[in-house]
């Protein structure tokens, strides 16, 4: 007789910006096996650390309670000089992963540079008093540019739970491409809950009056399945296997002969 399927209580989250940061390995885990970041290990250091193939991003995981817990630092370019950004311990992994998934995707549009503003209008993000920004219609989000087309300046992402309650931030220098805020605004206001798991990286531990959670029953092999699926998914954009690296085929022997 077959074993009834195993499950997992998931809890899915609106909105996604008070989810809470959810697994690192969304994002770690395919920047390594999707898209060929190398990575440091140290085990007596709680840190991650990931570069680039072309060496000139580096990821940098590291909690920390006094900073941002990721860091992303980029070297210049032809037409960019160097720019940073960074996300807080809260910041959901889902938000970061666009952002990420922007920065490697290896047919990026050569469109006009999108508005990072736009994403939020389109969702009723409205004009915040008093600041040159938009803000959620719950209140509890509020994205910030500091500059113009003139004279780019950095961004701000905030969430909070009321005056004097933050619980992340996001910050992009003012080099930073727009085209990766856009997809980072883009994830942001997305009305879409995300779903996390009863873990200690999983479910938010935030006001239940402000979010919406609704938990069911998931099978675990489908919850086991969705870093897979996303890993294959990136990996199909360079045309490579999405499995873990295959071993080399052994050298021939000494003694066979070409033919």
């Amino acid at each position: 007789m077959p074993s009834p399927t195993e499950t997992v209580e998931v809890a899915f989250i609106s909105p996604r910006h008070l989810a809470g940061g959810g697994d690192p390995a969304w994002i770690t885990v395919p920047l390594h096996r999707a898209c060929d970041w190398s990575y440091e290990h140290d085990p007596l250091m709680p840190r991650v650390v990931l570069t680039s193939p072309d060496k000139t991003a580096l990821l940098r995981l590291e909690p920390n309670t006094e900073a941002q817990w990721w860091t992303l630092h980029h070297t210049a370019g032809r037409d960019r000089p160097s720019w940073y950004a960074s996300f807080g311990a809260r910041t959901p992994v889902e938000i970061i992963s666009a952002f990420v998934d922007a920065l490697t995707d290896p047919a990026p549009s050569q469109t006009v540079p999108p508005d990072p503003f736009e994403p939020l209008r389109q969702h009723s993000w409205a004009s915040a008093p008093g600041a040159e920004g938009l803000i959620s219609p719950d209140g509890t989000a509020f994205v910030q540019h500091l500059g113009d087309e003139q004279d780019p300046g950095a961004w701000f992402v905030t969430a909070t739970l009321g005056p004097g309650r933050p619980v992340w931030q996001a910050r992009f220098g003012e080099h930073t491409p727009p085209r990766l805020i856009n997809a980072f605004t883009t994830a942001l206001a997305d009305p879409q809950p995300v779903w996390r798991t009863n873990g200690p990286l999983g479910l938010a531990t935030l006001d239940p009056k402000i979010i919406n959670r609704r938990v069911i029953d998931v099978p675990t092999e489908h919850v086991a399945a969705a870093l897979t699926g996303r890993v294959e998914s990136l990996s199909a954009r360079h045309d490579t296997p999405s499995a873990d690296p295959i071993p080399p085929s052994q050298p021939p022997s000494r003694n066979s002969r070409r033919r």
